[in-house]
């Protein structure tokens, strides 16, 4: 008797804690852009009858309610720029274009070959990783990680990371390929 009494105040106190959580979402919907509250509704001859006008009206005046404006304190994620934007992100790309992708990730900064070899009867092959530590043009924006790949007819094969020759040649030419872009990007500019 005393354990369903108990509960029933649990259940109770739980609904109120709920209802006093959502109560402010709801009202913060309510804002209008000078932070007042404001009813909703309006002027007929004010909002637009098509429904995507009314909506990018309201985008533009910030009307709405998102929940992670409610929940993220109106934090904005990060700024991804388009991948042809970055120089070191393209001129990686041209350098290894004769050679198939495996994976191919800008927002996580990696490229990925997939193995090649240069004749289809050729037991050796070749894959390269590129990691972006950063997106400045400097030597050490890069991580470039070459692999050889050695078969015995095709079935006993032994993979092995490559010494750094390959890998600071690749690193040389990604480097002045970026820069040139980029002396590319200030000339268009001017």
């Amino acid at each position: 008797m005393i354990v369903m009494q108990i509960s029933k105040i649990s259940v109770k106190f739980l609904r109120l804690i709920v209802f006093l959580i959502i109560i402010p979402i709801i009202l913060s919907s309510c804002k209008g852009p000078d932070g007042k509250f404001k009813l909703p509704g309006g002027d007929a001859r004010k909002n637009p009858a098509d429904p995507a006008k009314r909506v990018e009206q309201n985008l533009k005046e910030g009307r709405g309610f998102q929940l992670n404006e409610a929940f993220g304190g109106g934090k904005k994620g990060g700024v991804f720029d388009f991948a042809s934007s970055n120089e070191l992100w393209r001129a990686s790309l041209d350098v290894i274009d004769f050679m198939p992708l495996s994976s191919v990730n800008y927002s996580g900064g990696i490229i990925i070959t997939d193995w090649y070899s240069t004749d289809q009867g050729s037991k050796e092959s070749i894959k390269i990783s590129i990691r972006f530590l950063t997106n400045e043009i400097r030597a050490d924006a890069l991580d470039i990680k070459v692999f050889n790949k050695k078969c015995n007819d095709f079935v006993n094969c032994k993979i092995i990371e490559s010494d750094g020759l390959i890998s600071k040649e690749l690193k040389r030419k990604i480097l002045k390929m970026a820069t040139l872009y980029k002396e590319e990007k200030k000339d268009k500019k001017k």
